[in-house]
């Protein structure tokens, strides 16, 4: 019965959102409480005894319901609902009709004492009280309470919305209500189309369901900030810990290779840590938002962005990083005592010669690059590195099925894997085996029976010094 009492009004069917249709009266009792200063003792005891009213976002002590007491700042407390029998107010009443309501010595001895009555009191709830859930359940008919739409992802002020085509009579509705009960939102967008039919750069088509049609947007991740347009670049809030988890694996000092390396989310962490970073997409906006992100965050030095087509940049960057002294010279700070005095190097990060990591996350298409591994480095590569320099890991996200345990779905990676590079792969974890073992990890669902994972793998000397 409580949970009746304070459930949003039922609106079938409304497809014009009327927030004045969500009001309700809930007829509860309150504690009066004679002395304001008897506040926090009455509501700890009746919170104590768990007479006190306990529901979601709503607090127990309410102005008093009698507008003249309320003008002088007098309060009450909501009591629990099963407390909802006529009761007299004042306290000689009450006290004759104790017996009226549910057994509860806490608030018998309360009104003996002359700290409270019990009165009747009508608790107003508008549409601000409920959440989405609360008012669209409210709304959608009874065989649509299945699988309410109420996930989405946020990127900055967008909630991007993938709607299922029997909720699209309500996607109008449903935007209103999601901006209502979500501050930081204020633009809703439907996706039309999947990730990547519209084009190679991962962007999709969408519609403006409520509010304005504005996806520049900045967002926050792992301390750093990127500014981009949403409509024009690929990005997934929902990758946030698979960032985090790979950019774990860099040590300072490191330099990485990012393929497809959108507007930055690893490499601009990565460079924050010290960690150098080749990073490169083909998308021009998302390389122009990449740039952005690099100046943006300070991680210039560390981190440089190209915009070529990633199967060449494979090479092409390894074979320029073997030629290229960089280094970073990390100084002390301006001292207050002697602000003349000139920052001392404390020491120097020389940019190795050779790339400690590649990252492939592009799990549409990413395994289709592996061939430019095949003679990556050739003797006229490695006769700028030394002798014993360590062959890189490489990262390449895919798409597969989905399982309990996801041995089949390795065994099926794995062996892609060998087929792109002419090498037996074998699930196992880095540095299991000299040569061909593969970790796969799974990364996180993307539909009912598709998984997205990502293939860790040290290149094979095999193929990396395999001449054609």
């Amino acid at each position: 019965m409580a949970d009746d009492m304070f459930r949003a009004p039922i609106h079938r069917g409304m497809r014009t959102l009327d927030r004045n249709a969500f009001r309700k009266t809930v007829p509860l009792k309150a504690a009066r409480i004679f002395d304001n200063k008897n506040i926090f003792k009455v509501r700890s005891e009746l919170e104590r005894s768990k007479d006190a009213l306990q529901q979601d976002r709503m607090g127990s002590v309410h102005p008093d319901p009698d507008p003249e007491l309320a003008k002088t700042g007098k309060k009450c407390i909501l009591l629990r609902t099963e407390i909802r029998s006529s009761i007299a107010t004042s306290t000689t009443q009450a006290n004759s009709q104790s017996e009226s309501w549910p057994h509860s010595s806490t608030l018998d001895e309360l009104v003996t004492q002359q700290l409270i009555s019990v009165i009747p009191f009508e608790l107003q709830l508008e549409y601000k009280y409920w959440t989405y859930h609360d008012i669209i359940s409210s709304i959608l008919s009874e065989d649509e309470q299945g699988e309410i739409p109420s996930g989405f992802s946020q990127v900055g002020h967008v909630a991007h919305l993938n709607l299922r085509d029997e909720y699209l009579k309500y996607k109008s509705l449903i935007a209103e209500i999601l901006i209502d009960k979500n501050p930081g939102v204020s633009t809703v967008i439907n996706k039309i189309d999947d990730v990547g039919e519209e084009n190679e750069y991962r962007t999709f088509r969408y519609e403006v369901l409520a509010g304005p049609d504005d996806l520049n947007v900045t967002i926050s991740e792992e301390n750093c900030t990127f500014k981009f347009d949403y409509s024009k670049v690929y990005w997934n809030s929902r990758l946030n810990t698979e960032h985090r988890r790979l950019v774990t694996m860099f040590n300072e000092g490191d330099v990485v290779c990012d393929v497809m390396a959108g507007i930055g989310p690893f490499a601009v962490p990565a460079g924050k840590k010290g960690v150098f970073v080749w990073a490169n997409d083909l998308n021009p906006d998302s390389f122009t938002s990449l740039q952005d992100a690099v100046t943006r965050n300070k991680v210039t030095d560390y981190v440089r962005p190209f915009n070529e087509d990633g199967r060449k940049f494979i090479r092409t960057a390894t074979a320029e990083l073997a030629t290229t002294d960089h280094k970073i010279e990390l100084r002390s700070k301006s001292s207050k005592k002697d602000p003349t005095a000139k920052p001392q190097v404390l020491r120097t990060i020389h940019q190795p010669k050779s790339f400690q990591h590649f990252v492939l996350n592009l799990p549409a298409s990413a395994i289709t690059f592996l061939p430019s591994f095949i003679g990556l480095y050739l003797p006229s590569v490695r006769e700028h590195l030394p002798a014993d320099f360590e062959l890189p890991i490489v990262h390449v996200y895919c798409f597969s099925t989905k399982s309990d345990d996801n041995v089949g779905e390795g065994i099926k990676i794995c062996e892609e894997i060998s087929r792109q590079i002419g090498f037996e792969m074998r699930p196992a974890r880095i540095g299991e085996e000299k040569d061909g073992g593969v970790e796969v990890w799974d990364v996180r669902d993307v539909a009912p029976k598709k998984r997205m994972f990502c293939a860790s793998f040290r290149l094979p000397r095999e193929i990396a010094f395999r001449e054609a």
